[in-house]
């Protein structure tokens, strides 16, 4: 109820008629006019597919009425699946090869180059308020800076309980904070003393869903409701194995997950393409903070999602034909390009592992059980279905000749005699003879080699300008991929953009 006693639906019902009373015209100003705020909810150490399976009917109605995106996280080397390096990636909106935290000790973290989110957003648009609140004090200690209007680590003895009283006050109070974080600590504590798989572990998930609930409750409750545009965003920094713990490279260790609500959220979407940087990112956009490209953010916002042509085969992908610990069920791979590109496979050894036999396109739940801990959970910045070339895979049966694939993108447009650029998502793990070259062939002509691999290049966004011969109207991309019993190339992303 609001303060006034009359119910949230009545005050919503009774503002959208004054809106189409006053005419379509008058609607649309007073959305426009409406003040965003912002409410990130981090739930430490919680599965997705837990969520579930609990009594949660809280984040299930935000699902429900809102994005639900599943998502994976990395591994050793690039960091372990541990509480600093995952929160740390939320707040700061880069990933770990950035933000340098490796372990809960910080030691050598770059938190002044790469910032919370609530920090640029109080550099950015100093009169807005800010709030932090966690139930593990390393995150407000030390993750968040003391430019945040308010950080409160909560007192151990109030635990989950004290920082939800906190987090409903500041809500519920008006003005009140225009963006706030609030970390619940127990589903992870539940994991760690009985494991994913148990009751306990459910009942903690109940547990803070109650809390959940009492924070969306809050907002509801604000007499500036209606004016508002509150976007809530629900996440968790690692997984849980069924005995208990993370720290690992199992795929439940690398669970993370975002439940988004409000802004330009669509009533029951699920997406693929989500990862833990955008949680800051998407927190800025909504504020109206714009993202310099020079801050190097990985994230991007929720409310700008960019697919890319090999994400438009994730309904073709299939289950596994000779990989055993994949899963039976887990759908991930097809060897059909998206439309306009293509792959040849005129020089490709015979036999080896179906799936990686020439370039695929998978996904990172298909392609990291495959192997576990050979740098395939590093490859943090491909998105939803990416394409591979795997050779070692491809040699863990019975094959003859060599792994010679080329991949090849459609023929862009572009102008003769003016820069373009050609950019990309790579992942590349290197072991000699293996070669990976990158070659650009303008209107058909015979393809120039722009770009070598010859050692290794971890999960990097790459962009190379290509000079453009004169009288040209368009280039075509080729990504051939050499080797044998050697390590794998991935690709994503691929684009060119004309000057």
């Amino acid at each position: 109820m609001t303060p006034s006693g009359i119910s949230r639906r009545s005050l919503l019902v009774g503002a959208a008629a004054l809106a189409a009373a006053a005419g379509p015209l008058a609607a649309v100003a007073r959305a426009a006019a409406r003040t965003p705020k912002v409410l990130v909810i981090g739930l430490d150490g919680t599965l997705l597919n837990r969520v579930k399976d609990a009594d949660a009917p809280r984040l299930k109605s935000l699902m429900a009425n809102g994005l639900t995106a599943a998502s994976s996280i990395y591994a050793n080397p690039f960091a372990p699946t541990m509480s600093g390096p995952g929160w740390s990636t939320i707040i700061t909106g880069v990933w770990p090869d950035k933000h340098n935290v490796k372990d809960n000790n910080f030691t050598g973290q770059r938190f002044a180059q790469y910032p919370d989110f609530l920090t640029r957003i109080e550099t950015a648009k100093p009169s807005l308020s800010t709030y932090a609140v966690s139930s593990w004090a390393p995150i407000t200690d030390t993750i968040f800076s003391s430019k945040v209007d308010t950080r409160v680590s909560t007192p151990s003895a109030e635990y989950d309980t004290g920082t939800t009283s906190r987090a409903v006050a500041q809500l519920k109070n008006t003005p009140g904070p225009d963006a706030v974080f609030v970390q619940l600590d127990n589903v992870d504590h539940a994991g760690h003393t009985y494991g994913a798989a148990s009751r306990q572990y459910l009942d903690a998930i109940h547990g803070v869903d109650t809390q959940v609930g009492q924070f969306v409750d809050a907002i509801a409750s604000r007499a500036t409701y209606a004016d508002e545009d509150w976007l809530v965003l629900v996440t968790a920094d690692h997984g849980h194995t069924d005995p208990g713990g993370h720290g690992g490279s199992t795929w439940q260790e690398r669970q993370t997950f975002l439940i988004a609500t409000g802004g330009t959220t669509t009533p029951g979407s699920v997406r693929y393409d989500v990862r833990m940087p955008d949680v800051a990112a998407s927190a800025l956009a909504h504020l109206g903070v714009a993202i310099d490209p020079a801050w190097g953010l990985d994230g991007r916002p929720i409310s700008q999602p960019s697919p890319d042509d090999f994400d438009a085969l994730r309904p073709q992908l299939k289950t596994p034909v000779d990989e055993s610990g994949i899963g039976a069920g887990v759908v991930g791979f097809t060897h059909t390009p998206p439309a306009g590109w293509s792959v040849d496979n005129s020089r490709m050894g015979g036999g080896g592992v179906t799936e990686w036999r020439g370039w695929s396109f998978t996904t990172d739940e298909f392609w990291t059980k495959a192997q576990r801990d050979q740098q395939r959970e590093s490859n943090v910045r491909a998105r939803n279905v990416f394409a591979v070339a795997d050779g070692d895979e491809w040699t863990d049966k019975s094959f003859t000749g060599t792994f010679d694939s080329t991949l090849i993108s459609p023929a862009w447009p572009v102008r003769g005699g003016a820069p373009a650029t050609l950019s990309y998502v790579t992942h590349y793990l290197q072991e000699s003879p293996q070669k990976g070259e990158v070659l650009v062939s303008y209107d058909g002509a015979a393809p120039v080699t722009v770009k070598t691999y010859a050692s290794d290049v971890v999960a990097k966004a790459e962009s190379l300008t290509l000079n453009v011969p004169a009288g040209v109207s368009t280039a075509q991309v080729r990504f051939r991929y050499t080797g044998g019993n050697n390590w794998y190339w991935v690709i994503d992303q691929v684009k060119i953009s004309a000057s």
